[in-house]
């Protein structure tokens, strides 16, 4: 079972594509600027050129509309607005009128066509700015059936990254700890919460994973049993190409809260086998490990920096637990947050110098946001139950967290803003500590 996450020449699942069209020098849409008004977006229904694919052409436009709307940034005009006469147009350019669109709103338009025989199925897909009377994106794919909705993330990717200039998110997961069966498991799901998948069997309490840079391993905390007893609380990792779990460090006491580096080589965790939790560089290849922090409280919670050269922790050495940062060089340790009665699970913006953290305040765990430097902090959450475990989208854009505002805890995701929560769980039990892959 292997994940990947960025489309190329050849992309995911053996989808095999073909692009031209010249990037733009600036993007169409400003992430930011779009949550006051909405692209409009008009789909043009599929042309099927072979019958037996009807099925998969539903699957792909359905994906794709869902993917794009996710973003809150698009707004799907209906096709009962359209007023050209697809019988009699083409999807490429000189074939229709871009006055069909423009006089009905449409601010960019999709046009495709999918066609093929046997196994293998190719998706032609063309996406115009109407109003500038050009081609934004033309892309070829080729894929088995069974991979349609596959194909369906890689355009919308594709179609994100033309658009706003950023990678698109729907190819990447969110694992999670999960109790459905009556013990805490560690879950994958897709960003949107559908195909949800266990991925571990411990009967114990399996907790805090952490994705690999590259995606292809997840890192968790196991507490490790004796009878009825706790024995102590290991690090394990599962590789999704190998289909293996080995166990990464049983040091006495505590090995848990794993953060990969950017680069993959090293893994930040709390560990507690010299006496207090401690924050240590866990080295992947050698398994040997290097302290970074030394206090009378504990240290927990590791999260790196975007460019691997700071980590967050939380640390209750001033009393009550605060957000610090440190360089990875220990030239300098810095407090950053100061609300509330206790701080935790910080999170890297990664495409800024943004973090995102939870505070208990007014009696309840909230979300908040906070610029690296501790300046203009920012509550996303409020009066909705206890919110917890923040993490940030691939493209920073989003923030999945922990709420138990419906009662059980489920995994919802938000806006950067905090607008437009929506729930991602559904029958898994209480449900934990999300981390979105990169």
């Amino acid at each position: 079972m292997g994940f990947h996450k960025h489309v190329q020449v050849i992309t995911v699942a053996g989808i095999f594509l073909c692009s031209s069209g010249a990037a733009a020098d600036k993007p169409y849409i400003s992430v930011g600027a779009a949550k006051a008004k909405k692209t409009v977006m008009a789909y043009q229904a599929i042309k099927v050129a072979a019958a037996h694919f009807k099925g998969q052409a539903k699957t792909i436009q359905s994906t794709v509309t869902s993917d794009l709307l996710f973003m809150d940034i698009f707004r799907f005009l209906d096709a009962s607005a359209f007023i050209e006469d697809d019988s009699k147009s083409g999807i490429l350019q000189g074939t229709f009128k871009y006055t069909d669109w423009t006089g009905i709103g449409a601010e960019f338009l999709v046009k495709s066509v999918l066609s093929g025989e046997g196994n293998a199925m190719t998706y032609e897909a063309h996406l115009y700015d109407t109003f500038g009377a050009k081609e934004v994106l033309a892309k070829r794919y080729v894929a088995p059936p069974s991979d349609a909705k596959t194909l369906a993330h890689t355009f919308a990717n594709d179609i994100v990254e033309a658009l706003t200039g950023t990678k698109g998110i729907f190819m990447s997961k969110i694992a999670m700890s999960c109790d459905r069966t009556g013990k805490k498991e560690i879950y994958i799901m897709d960003f949107d919460g559908t195909n949800v998948k266990q991925i571990t069997s411990h009967r114990s309490i399996a907790f805090a994973p952490a994705w690999s840079p590259d995606g292809t391993k997840i890192a968790y905390s196991l507490f490790t049993r004796r009878g009825d007893n706790i024995k102590n609380i290991d690090l394990y990792e599962i590789n999704f190409a190998t289909k293996t779990i080995r166990m990464l460090s049983n040091r006495k006491g505590i090995n848990s809260g794993a953060a990969y580096s950017p680069d993959g080589t090293r893994i930040a965790l709390t560990m507690s086998f010299l006496g207090n939790p401690e924050i240590f560089l866990f080295d992947t290849s050698s398994r040997t490990v290097e302290r970074m922090t030394n206090s009378f409280g504990f240290d927990v919670d590791p999260a790196w920096s975007p460019d691997g050269k700071q980590l967050a922790f939380v640390s209750s050495r001033t009393g009550m637990p605060m957000v610090f940062n440190l360089n990875i060089d220990g030239s300098k340790i810095q407090r950053l947050t100061y609300a509330g009665r206790y701080n935790a699970t910080p999170n890297w913006s990664p495409k800024n110098s943004k973090l995102v953290f939870s505070g208990w305040i007014d009696n309840r765990f909230d979300v908040f946001t906070i610029n690296s430097d501790g300046s203009n902090i920012e509550r996303l959450t409020k009066n909705q139950g206890n919110n917890e475990d923040p993490f940030f989208s691939p493209d920073g854009n989003f923030v999945a967290f922990s709420s138990n505002r419906t009662g059980q805890q489920n995994i919802y995701v938000m806006n950067i803003d905090g607008t437009y929560v929506r729930r991602l769980t559904y029958g898994l039990g209480n449900c934990v500590a999300p981390k979105w892959s990169r």
